[in-house]
């Protein structure tokens, strides 16, 4: 039996509904994970989604910033969150589902971004950034989850020279500099996490989930960055079946700047 988990930054999905409705009408998938939602958990459009069958909605929202949510066709037995840095910020939702394998942890994050200067010394942005990274690593990064678990969600790194348009030219940019990338490697591989869609899409292979909205042509200029991830833990090695970035949602009326990642497993 399989299920296929999407995750998708959707940048206010009160906003971009009918763009969420469209997908999950097309592609249908089990789990869908969102990120910055940008809307309290009042304002959640529940509704919506239990029309369309996910009747089991999951939410930690935040008015006008962060914000990130799971609705599923499947049911969660279990629902948690995660506060970093004592900001309190939505920035974390994790759920247990049940699988014909067992339960499986899943959890939706959104790493800050981290602002424009990759100095902690003047940008408290990006000080934050690193500050979660460290959280992180402590938490998931040091040892293997000790039941089968995928990590989704908008990690806002790219962590390999091939996620990125120009390697050389973004080594200084927030999202690829070096202090960054060795933070996210050291979590994922401290963990035992699995680069889901590397394994599919291996290097040198160029893979984007993200094309900045200052692009007069994104499709044109595909400058992209793979900011989008979907890990999985060592025991689920063996039941990964595929993975689809869905570029052509880029394209969309209106469109967030990321776009859906579908991760299909044999559970």
């Amino acid at each position: 039996m399989s299920i296929a988990i999407a995750t998708w930054n959707i940048n206010s999905v009160r906003l971009r509904l009918p763009l969420v409705e469209h997908f999950l009408e097309t592609t249908q998938p089990d789990v869908l994970c969102l990120q910055e939602t940008k809307c309290p958990d009042g304002s959640f459009p529940t509704g919506a989604f239990h029309r369309l069958g996910y009747d089991h909605v999951a939410i930690n929202g935040q008015k006008g910033y962060h914000g990130v949510a799971i609705v599923s066709k499947r049911p969660f037995t279990a629902v948690d969150k995660r506060d970093f840095c004592e900001k309190g910020d939505a920035r974390h939702l994790a759920v247990v589902l049940d699988t014909a394998v067992g339960p499986l942890q899943l959890h939706d994050f959104y790493i800050p971004a981290g602002g424009d200067e990759p100095d902690p010394v003047i940008n408290d942005k990006f000080a934050h950034k690193l500050a979660f990274l460290a959280e992180l690593e402590a938490w998931l990064g040091t040892t293997p989850a000790t039941m089968p678990s995928v990590v989704v969600g908008d990690l806002n790194i790219a962590p390999l020279a091939d996620d990125v348009w120009s390697h050389k030219a973004l080594l200084k940019v927030v999202s690829h500099t070096p202090i960054e990338t060795a933070a996210f490697e050291a979590i994922r591989r401290g963990g035992g996490w699995i680069d889901v869609m590397r394994r599919f899409v291996p290097e040198p292979e160029k893979l984007y989930t993200w094309w900045s909205y200052r692009a007069a042509d994104w499709a044109a200029a595909d400058k992209g960055r793979r900011l989008d991830h979907v890990w999985a833990s060592p025991d689920l090695d063996g039941r990964l079946i595929g993975v689809e970035v869905l570029r052509a949602a880029r394209g969309w009326e209106r469109p967030s700047d990321h776009v859906p990642v579908i991760a299909r497993f044999d559970l």
